[in-house]
């Protein structure tokens, strides 16, 4: 999926998403009172490849309704980012696709990474979640 096809897919699901310069992070997704979601990011220093990542992980909280504050519990925060993760690399890279990948040569993380227009640290989450069914990527690599 395009950078444009996730904003398109985020429009028709009904969530807003605003381009605007932010100082502390590069995207973000709030749930509104009325159950509507709203995205921002930064688009300024992104590649497409970031862009992309960062845009199908916010749309990712939206869809699974992972959201919390900042009084959360540092362990329910990462659940919740996790879901957004595993929405986003289920969107974005098949199991199949990642397959016929490998199967194509396609054998180093930054060539898969390359290969399907997402960041490294993206990829290794999604190795990590067709290989071991976790996005704990930091325990295999």
């Amino acid at each position: 999926m395009t950078v444009a096809a996730l904003y398109a897919y985020a429009r028709r699901r009904g969530h807003s998403v605003y381009q605007r310069n932010m100082v502390h992070m590069s995207s973000l997704s709030v749930l509104l009172e009325d159950g509507s979601c709203v995205i921002g990011i930064d688009r300024r220093s992104m590649t497409e490849a970031q862009e992309r990542t960062q845009l199908s992980h916010e749309i990712g909280h939206c869809e699974t309704g992972s959201f919390y504050s900042r009084y959360t519990k540092v362990d329910s925060r990462q659940r919740h980012e996790n879901r957004a993760d595993k929405w986003a690399i289920r969107k974005l890279i098949t199991e199949d696709d990642l397959d016929n990948a490998v199967a194509e040569g396609h054998t180093e993380l930054w060539e898969l990474a390359e290969h399907f227009g997402v960041t490294e640290d993206f990829m290794r989450k999604a190795v990590c979640l067709y290989t071991h069914g976790n996005v704990a990527a930091e325990l295999y690599f």
